[in-house]
């Protein structure tokens, strides 16, 4: 992360000199908010399912410690094309459904998002946005899945494997460069007797691993805790239901939740600080999504995009996903009754 930038060798210039530096050592955590809204409660039925999402966010704009926005140049800007590969096999474990799943992902943009800037005074966003490829792996090995009258339920344990492309100060990395642990969950409670109204709800809890930084630097990034919900309506386009239209109110809320652990440089010099001392991210969403569901064909398409209307820490933008879930279901259900 080149900058030119001069600093007083002295302890206390540091710790004054430590107000600049969310903009230099910010950071999102592995998790993308956007990706889940309503449904997201519902463990895919028995079988291999293909789940494709499709996300990009842009921003260019940031909001400093206090929630004021901070003057930037650029724009941050990240596509990703998620390939999710889930896979439940017709058994009942614990009342409900197991499940296993895979995701692989390309990627343009960075997915680490540390602030570069060549004027401490005017970060550059776009300096954090190059490159493409394939990023970081996510496995979850394990969910559990249930699936009763009024809700559906679902719990997992993911993980992120560093696979992605990642050097220390690069402007072209698509990997974060850390291990992550993800718990899971995910809760649709159905408001009516005919479950055409739900209230959603998934959270993501992450634990990282250590990074190797510049200068020598390695820094554990701090907790993370992502919160998305959804009010969701299902209405028939055709009378016998074989067409449906989902529509709905969605939002994310994503939060660090513990300091940060290592050393962080301090710009183009040989000094450092404890990486502890940056402050903690958060950021805010809202938006709306649209789902056209053929239940008989057992697919679906939808589209959603949320605005970020407070952040502290961290980049303000807008989230636009797109894609589609098919399942080939296994065993094959029986046809409906004429």
């Amino acid at each position: 992360m080149p900058r030119q930038i001069r600093f007083p060798g002295s302890v206390l210039a540091l710790l004054l000199l430590s107000g600049a530096l969310p903009l230099q050592g910010q950071q999102k955590p592995q998790w993308m908010p956007g990706q889940v809204g309503l449904n997201a409660g519902i463990l895919p039925s028995p079988g291999f399912s293909y789940v494709n999402i499709d996300i990009n966010y842009r921003s260019g704009a940031f909001n400093g410690p206090s929630g004021s926005a901070i003057p930037v140049t650029g724009n941050y800007n990240v596509w990703a094309v998620e390939n999710f590969f889930y896979y439940v096999p017709d058994l009942n474990v614990l009342h409900g459904n197991l499940g296993m799943a895979l995701i692989l992902t390309p990627a343009t943009g960075s997915l680490d998002a540390d602030i570069p800037t060549q004027n401490p005074g005017i970060p550059n966003l776009s300096g954090a946005a190059g490159g493409g490829g394939l990023a970081d792996l996510f496995v979850e090995p394990i969910a559990l899945g249930w699936h009763l009258k009024r809700a559906d339920l679902q719990v997992g344990e993911g993980l992120m494997l560093p696979t992605g492309r990642y050097t220390p100060g690069a402007t072209n990395n698509v990997g974060t460069g850390y291990f992550g642990n993800h718990l899971l969950s995910g809760t649709t409670v159905y408001i009516t007797k005919n479950k055409g109204t739900s209230a959603n709800l998934f959270t993501d809890w992450e634990v990282h691993g250590a990074r190797a930084g510049t200068n020598g630097t390695n820094k554990t990034p701090g907790q993370a805790f992502t919160m998305e919900w959804g009010l969701g309506q299902v209405l028939p386009l055709k009378k016998n239901f074989s067409q449906l239209l989902q529509v709905g109110l969605i939002g994310y809320d994503q939060w660090q939740v513990t300091a940060n652990g290592g050393t962080v440089p301090i710009g183009s010099t040989n000094l450092t600080i404890p990486a502890s001392v940056l402050p903690y991210y958060s950021v805010h969403a809202i938006g709306g999504q649209g789902t056209y569901i053929l239940p008989m064909k057992n697919l679906s398409i939808y589209v959603k995009g949320e605005h970020e209307y407070t952040a502290y820490s961290h980049t303000v933008g807008t989230t636009i996903v797109f894609g589609g879930v098919w399942t080939l279901r296994i065993p094959k259900p029986p046809p409906p009754k004429s």
